[in-house]
């Protein structure tokens, strides 16, 4: 790993981007219909138990990358090999997130664009990023952090004061029960998007006071959850259930329906600048996180290095992975999370820790013997 160091409010500010990124654009959690920002809400409180996990692993080896760790814990061999399939993990959902913005932006904006060359700019300047290492993504993060509470705080203002939202669009909250809102949080938004700040497992040794990493990260997690919640709840105010439904990007048709003293409307490029800032933040993120993770296993002396070749690995799978935007989402629906994001979010970590603690447990008991 680079000699790098990042303060815990930097941290906080990576996670709370990492964790809107892509989540903020889609809709998220809507099959618990108008319940969808409570599963929200759900699913972070369940992202937080999770972080715990994350957590405890941390505790146990503050100054080691998982990666590193890993193969304490559990052998040299098979943690090896947990820690080539994180890294074939963290690869994938780099180029999810690559899709993800590719597609919005044919969609919205530059529809006669091919999809390899929107992608291929996104993860140039993610390459690019990766190469001054993670102190100057951090400092990033910092102003475009301001710049997107800035867009979010207006862009309610603005909704509130258009007397567009209808809050009867947003009853009754558990129309069919509590069991659907507690299923979609449990398949879904537990995972997607609270569950992936596993990535941040490879960040925390970078921290400067590594007391402050739990509150930190349980900050931030609440907070991001706050802000989907709120967003998905505007969302579902505005357009109502069925077309939040319909629409790939319902904070843009949320966005587009401000309309303020026949004056201010049109405002799509606060989606635009929204969707940038976080798509290329979560980018940036897994990508650092598997060049940092690759160059552990293999022992690169400059992780630097293997940022273009693993750059051109997520440019490739980002066009590869579906044959289209309908197939792309069903995916990321349906198959990521029950055969991804549960092994490798919380099976996997939880037998590790699980070692761990054995082990660390046998060591205290020989301890006090000798």
């Amino acid at each position: 790993m680079e000699k790098a160091r990042i303060s815990a409010f930097q941290l906080f500010i990576l996670i709370v981007l990492f964790e809107l990124g892509s989540a903020m654009i889609v809709p998220l959690a809507i099959e618990a219909k108008q319940g969808a920002w409570l599963a929200i809400l759900i699913g972070a409180a369940g992202g937080c138990g999770i972080f715990l996990i994350y957590y405890a692993l941390f505790r146990y080896y503050p100054d080691e990358s998982p990666v590193h760790f890993v193969r304490h814990i559990i052998g040299s061999v098979p943690g090896k090999i947990v820690a080539f399939l994180y890294i074939l993990y963290f690869l994938y959902l780099s180029a999810r997130v690559v899709r993800d913005f590719g597609e919005m932006l044919i969609t919205i904006a530059y529809v006669e664009t091919p999809l390899f060359v929107l992608n291929l700019l996104m993860v140039l300047l993610a390459v690019y990023t990766i190469r001054k290492g993670i102190e100057v993504l951090a400092r990033t993060g910092e102003l475009l952090f301001i710049v997107l509470a800035f867009l979010f705080l207006s862009a309610f203002l603005l909704i509130a004061a258009g007397g567009t939202l209808d809050y009867g669009n947003l009853k009754p909250v558990m129309g069919e029960g509590l069991a659907p809102i507690v299923k979609t949080a449990f398949t879904q938004t537990i995972y997607f998007p609270f569950g992936e700040i596993f990535a941040f497992m490879m960040i925390m040794p970078y921290v400067t006071d590594p007391k402050k990493v739990k509150r930190t990260g349980l900050l931030a997690i609440t907070a991001s959850g706050f802000v989907l919640a709120s967003i998905m709840a505007a969302n579902t105010g505005v357009l109502g259930v069925e077309l939040v439904n319909r629409s790939l990007f319902p904070l843009l048709a949320t966005i587009q329906s401000i309309e303020l003293a026949d004056f201010l409307e049109r405002l799509d490029v606060y989606f635009m600048l929204a969707a940038i800032i976080g798509g290329f933040v979560k980018i940036t993120l897994f990508l650092y996180v598997s060049v940092a993770a690759a160059a552990d296993l293999f022992k690169v002396k400059k992780p630097s290095q293997l940022a273009y070749p693993l750059g051109v690995v997520v440019l490739l799978l980002s066009i590869m992975i579906a044959g289209s935007l309908p197939e792309h989402i069903q995916e990321g629906i349906k198959l990521v999370p029950l055969y991804l994001h549960l092994p490798f979010q919380v099976i996997l970590p939880a037998l590790v820790l699980l070692v761990a603690f054995v082990r660390h447990k046998g060591r205290g008991k020989e301890g006090e013997a000798k």
